[in-house]
C-alpha cells in the first residue's frame, strides 16, 4: 500500500465567519491517496478545524511517517484497529484514513459504497440546506438571493446584527425553510431561551437550532433549556461520537454528525445509528471540504432526517467532481465513477 497527503487550499466563494472563529477567505484542507498493488486509487480528505486543537501541518505530521503496509482495503476492521492504536491520532487523519480504506475496500467488491455498507441511496430523495454565514445585513440579502435554487437555508447566528440578518433573509423572495446554526453562540441558558423565544415568535419557518449554548454548558443548563424551547435544539460541537450520545438525548432533539468529528465513516455510522435509537433526530453535517467529504456523507444520507452537505458549493475550486446538489438535490446520476466514493479527480485548468 502506498499513501500519499497533501495540504489543498480552498478558495471560499464569499467570506466566512462563524460565531465562534474569525472570518477568512480561504480555508486549508489535506488531500490522501491510497494505492495498492493491484492500482486500485481510493481516496480520503482531512479538513481540521483549530475549533477542536487540530491543524493541516498536524494531520501532515501524523500521515507523512505512517507505515501503510499496516493498512489494507480487504481488512477494515484490522486497520483501524492499528490506526487506533496509534498515540495522539487526529480525528481529521483518522478520518481521511477511513474514508479512502472504505473507497478501496468498495471498489474492489466493485460497489458504490453506499451499497457496500448496505444502505443504498434514494436519488431525488435527500435535501441539503445551503449556509449563509454571519456578514452584514446588506450582504445577507445578496447571498440568499444568490442561492435562489436551495430550498433550505441554514443562516449562521450569534452576531449582535442577528435581528437584522434574519429580517434581511426574509426579505429576500421567496420564503423558504430556514435553520439556525449558533455555533455556541449564546453563553447561558437565560441568553439562549430568548434568542429561541425570538426566533420562534418572528419566524414559524424555522426548522431548529444547532447548538445554542457552548459545548461544555453544565447537563443542567441543557435540560433546563431543552424543556422550555419553543424549537427543536440539535447537538453540534457537543455531539463528536457514539460516546456523546447519552449526552445529547438529555440536552437536545437531535444531532448533527461530522465525519471529521467522529474521524471517518465507520464512526459516523455508528453514531447515527445510536442517535437514532436513542430516539434522536439525525443531521449530516459538514465543514469547508472538497466533494470527496461532502460525496462520502452522502453515502450515509439513508441514516439521517435532515442533510447539511454544502461546503463543496462554498468553493470555487473543488478538485474532484462527485455527488451533485443542483436544486438542493443530492444525486450520484452523473458521476463517472460507479463504484467506491464515486468521486473522480478534477484536471487543473
Amino acid at each position: 500500500m502506498k499513501l500519499s497527503a497533501r495540504s489543498y487550499e480552498l478558495q471560499l466563494a464569499n467570506p466566512w465567519k462563524i460565531a465562534s472563529t474569525k472570518g477568512c477567505t480561504t480555508h486549508r484542507t489535506v488531500l490522501v491517496e491510497l494505492m495498492d498493488a493491484d492500482g486500485i486509487h481510493a481516496y480520503g480528505e482531512a479538513a481540521p478545524s483549530a475549533l477542536y486543537g487540530e491543524s493541516v501541518e498536524g494531520v501532515l505530521n501524523f500521515l507523512q511517517p505512517l507505515n501503510a503496509q499496516r493498512l489494507s482495503f480487504s481488512d477494515i476492521p484490522g486497520s483501524m484497529n492499528y490506526l487506533e492504536s496509534l498515540p495522539g491520532i487526529p480525528d481529521a487523519a483518522k478520518c481521511a484514513l477511513n474514508v479512502a480504506l472504505l473507497d478501496g475496500a468498495a471498489k474492489r467488491e466493485g460497489k458504490p459504497l453506499y451499497d457496500y455498507l448496505g444502505l443504498g441511496f434514494r436519488e431525488g430523495h435527500h435535501l441539503t440546506s445551503f449556509t449563509i454565514g454571519i456578514d452584514t445585513p446588506e450582504m445577507i440579502r445578496a447571498k440568499v438571493v444568490a442561492a435562489a435554487q436551495y430550498p433550505v437555508i441554514k443562516l449562521k447566528v450569534g452576531d449582535p446584527r442577528d435581528r437584522e440578518n434574519l429580517a434581511a433573509l426574509r426579505s429576500a423572495p421567496p420564503e423558504k425553510a430556514v435553520r439556525v446554526d449558533a455555533n455556541e453562540g449564546w453563553k447561558t441558558k437565560e441568553e439562549a431561551l430568548r434568542m429561541l423565544e425570538w426566533l420562534a415568535a418572528t419566524d414559524t419557518h424555522i426548522q431548529f437550532v444547532e447548538q445554542p449554548m457552548p459545548r461544555d454548558a453544565a447537563e443542567s443548563d441543557l435540560i433546563w433549556l431543552k424543556a422550555r424551547s419553543p424549537l427543536p435544539l440539535f447537538a453540534d460541537e457537543s455531539c463528536h461520537t457514539v460516546q456523546d450520545i447519552p449526552r445529547c438525548a438529555i440536552g437536545f432533539h437531535g444531532v448533527n454528525v461530522k465525519l471529521v468529528k467522529t474521524g471517518g465513516i465507520s464512526m459516523a455510522h455508528e453514531t447515527l445509528q445510536s442517535a437514532r435509537n436513542a430516539g434522536l433526530k439525525t443531521m449530516i453535517g459538514c465543514m469547508l471540504e472538497t466533494s470527496v467529504l461532502i460525496s462520502a456523507a452522502a453515502h450515509l444520507a439513508e441514516l439521517a432526517d435532515h442533510l447539511d452537505l454544502d461546503g463543496n458549493l462554498l468553493i470555487t475550486n473543488d478538485s474532484f467532481a462527485g455527488v451533485m446538489a443542483e436544486k438542493g438535490v443530492l444525486s450520484f446520476a452523473a458521476a463517472q465513477e460507479k463504484c467506491g466514493l464515486r468521486v473522480t479527480p478534477r484536471r487543473p485548468e
